[in-house]
Order: C-alpha cells, then sequence, then structure tokens
C-alpha cells in the first residue's frame, strides 16, 4: 500500500512547466525570439488568442518561452497567474499603479524597496494618488489607517534594509474587511520560503533579478496575482509597454530549477555568519529573522519555510565613516553593490533615516547589509574578522 504525500516546493521547482513533449523531447523549453507571430487567416489575426491559451499572437504579450515560464512561476505562487517584466522595479510600480485612480490612498509600508518609494513620492502623487506609510510592525493597528478611498496596502516583509517582519494575515484580515486590495514585494524569501497568496495576499511581487537569476547578470520582475486581480496588472503593464525579453524569460525558468539548491546554501552560510556576528563587539545587533533574538522571528517562524542570505548589522558605537570605509573597501569576499540574491558576497551601507517617516530609525551606529554568498562561510568569518580589525584601527587614527 503506498502512501500519498504533498509534493515538495523543491521537486515542484524542477518538475514545473516542463512539457517536453511540445518541445521535440527537449529537457528545457526553447528560447522563442519573436516580435512578429503571422498568422495563415485574416479573422485568425482580428481575433487574436487570448492570452490563457497559451499561444503567441505578438512579441509584447509573450512567447512560449515566456508562457512556460510564467506557468511556473505562478504553479510555485499558488496564483491564477503570472506575469513577468523587466525589472523588480517594473514589477513594483506596475502593482503600485494597477489598483488607482485619481483621488485615491494607498498605504505603504515604511520599509519599502526606496526606488518604489520615490516612485510613490514622484509619480503617484503626480497623479493624484496619495500615500501614507505605515511602521511595519503596526499588524492588526492598520485598521485605524484606512480611509473611504483606500485602495491598496503594499507589503515588505521582511524589509530588505531594516528587516522588520510584518503580520501579514492581520493586515489581510483588515484589509478584506474594508475591501482594500493587498500586495507584498517577496524578493527576499522567494516563492520557495514564502507564498503570500496562501495568506489571503492578492498580488505578490518579485525581483527575479536576485535569487531566481542567481548569476548576477539577469534583470527580470514578476507579479502573480489571484484571479480577482490578475487583470488589472496584467493590463496595466501592457498599457505601459512592459515586458521581458525571452533570454530573460528563458534565463529565469533556469534559474528556478536550481534555486531550491542554491538557497540551502545561502541560508547555512547567513546563519553561519549571522551567529558569529551575533558575538562580535563591534556589533550592537544583527537583522535577520531567522535569529531567535530578532524582534520579527516568531512571525518568521510562523510563516516562512526558510530564510535567505541577506541581513544587515547594526555597528556597536558611532564609528567614524573613514573606518567603516577602511573596513569595507578591503574586504576580499564581499563587493560593495546592489542588487543581490547572485552566488557573490556583497556589502553597502544604508541610511534608513534618511527617508523613513512612520517609525524613527535609531541606532548605536552605521548600518550595513550583507549578502552571504555562496562561498563557504568560514572563508567570509575571516574576512570580515580582519575587516572589524582595520574598523578599529581606523577608528583610532
Amino acid at each position: 500500500m503506498t502512501t500519498s504525500r504533498v509534493e515538495s516546493k523543491r521537486t515542484r521547482l524542477v518538475q514545473s512547466a516542463r512539457h517536453s513533449s511540445d518541445w521535440n523531447g527537449a529537457l528545457n523549453a526553447p528560447l522563442m525570439r519573436a516580435s512578429t507571430i503571422l498568422f495563415d487567416r485574416l479573422d485568425e489575426y482580428e481575433v487574436r488568442p487570448d492570452r490563457s491559451s497559451r499561444k503567441p499572437s505578438y512579441g509584447i504579450a509573450g512567447t512560449t518561452t515566456h508562457f512556460a515560464f510564467q506557468e511556473a512561476l505562478a504553479e510555485l505562487e499558488g496564483a491564477a497567474d503570472a506575469i513577468t517584466l523587466s525589472s523588480g522595479l517594473a514589477a513594483n510600480t506596475v502593482a503600485l499603479q494597477a489598483f488607482v485612480n485619481q483621488g485615491d490612498h494607498i498605504l505603504v509600508t515604511d520599509s519599502i524597496y526606496y526606488p518604489a518609494r520615490r516612485f510613490c513620492d514622484k509619480i503617484l502623487k503626480r497623479q493624484g494618488v496619495e500615500t501614507t506609510y505605515y511602521d511595519p510592525t503596526i499588524g492588526a493597528g492598520i485598521e485605524a489607517l484606512i480611509r473611504p478611498n483606500t485602495k491598496l496596502i503594499y507589503m515588505e516583509t521582511p524589509g530588505s534594509l531594516t528587516f522588520e517582519m510584518q503580520d501579514v494575515p492581520a493586515i489581510v484580515a483588515a484589509a478584506r474587511k474594508h475591501g482594500v486590495r493587498t500586495a507584498l514585494d517577496n524578493t527576499w524569501a522567494t516563492p520557495l520560503f514564502y507564498r503570500p497568496l496562501e495568506q489571503g495576499v492578492d498580488v505578490s511581487i518579485q525581483a527575479g533579478t536576485k535569487y531566481i537569476g542567481g548569476h548576477g547578470d539577469l534583470m527580470l520582475g514578476y507579479i502573480a496575482a489571484n484571479e480577482a486581480s490578475f487583470r488589472a496588472v496584467y493590463d496595466m503593464a501592457l498599457f505601459h509597454g512592459h515586458c521581458c525579453g525571452p533570454e530573460e524569460a528563458y534565463q529565469g525558468l533556469r534559474g528556478l530549477r536550481s534555486m531550491g539548491a542554491r538557497l540551502d546554501q545561502h541560508q547555512r552560510g547567513a546563519l553561519a555568519v549571522a551567529r558569529w556576528l551575533q558575538e562580535r563587539p563591534e556589533v550592537d545587533r544583527v537583522l535577520y529573522p531567522a535569529l531567535p533574538e530578532d524582534p520579527g522571528h516568531a512571525l518568521w517562524k510562523r510563516d516562512f519555510d526558510g530564510a535567505t542570505g541577506l541581513l544587515g548589522i547594526v555597528l556597536a558605537k558611532p564609528y567614524e565613516h573613514r573606518a567603516v570605509e577602511a573596513m569595507i573597501e578591503s574586504y576580499k569576499y564581499f563587493g560593495i553593490g546592489a542588487s543581490w540574491g547572485s552566488f557573490a558576497s556583497l556589502v553597502v551601507s544604508g541610511y534608513p533615516e534618511r527617508h523613513q517617516t512612520a517609525r524613527r530609525w535609531e541606532a548605536t551606529g552605521p548600518l550595513l547589509r550583507y549578502h552571504i554568498g555562496l562561498e563557504d562561510p568560514d572563508d567570509l568569518i575571516n574576512d570580515l574578522t580582519a575587516g572589524f580589525e582595520r574598523l578599529e584601527q581606523a577608528n583610532k587614527g
């Protein structure tokens, strides 16, 4: 007698959207480059196939390569459908704009990805949409901020600079009570470790540039949504002419296949480094929800299946900027750069006090954000050790 079990997400990463019988036996979805699609009959052109048919009709609407990738993403997210875009920022801005009109109001987490915040402050404001930034730890208290004209609540958990966790089910419950849509940037966790739609979120956003691409050489974003919300984001993307190239779709689908193995290594490395950082006298606190000491750990443990490689630290005193420069500019393994999520370890400085408004950022010293790549954690720890020595020496000078 065989026992049934639920197929794991890692297996789905490998198995989803594989249609070898349609691809002449090819294991991977073939790369189809096309802008013009020819039709045999005029009436076939005039009534072009609907997106649900997964048949190409025009390049911007997708090729068979795009459709295979989107099918896999929708399955992983538990979504009605998904659309691929040229970048994570494109996915953010499409989701922010899809449900609003002049005179509307949106609630946005104070920990939002900064370029998306800039879009709210510059473009949405110009279009007559008001944004209120809320404390990411507000939970059910967000109901007090909902107005009659509030149309969207936009979340990111954890925040990708300050790493606050959000009580998503509580926020969703408040939103649904008032008929407000919800969207969530899930780039930190990926759909392998967290699936917002399973908790009632309407729209899940991802910068596929990062962990899905996995190699620091791909620009890609996507939006997955439930049945009630997908058409709005799909139409908004097409109105703006957003799409990703077929090569990017091909590489994104290819990246999905190995993402489970890569994320396991990112998680192991990040946990080892984070625990080591907790013991360093130069560090006041480590910002990483997978640590039991993190303020958001209970929410992370309740809702997430794992943690990825991005974490932050707050230094233990107000070190001089030149001392921080001396520490990070001579790292052997940590490059200075954004767009985390690849095999390589990175470090950048962060200044949340410059833009956060709903919750004052208070810290003993500078904030640094690290991405723990696929290098051996012991080598990264040795590199960090030497960096702290440079920090202290330079701060004395």
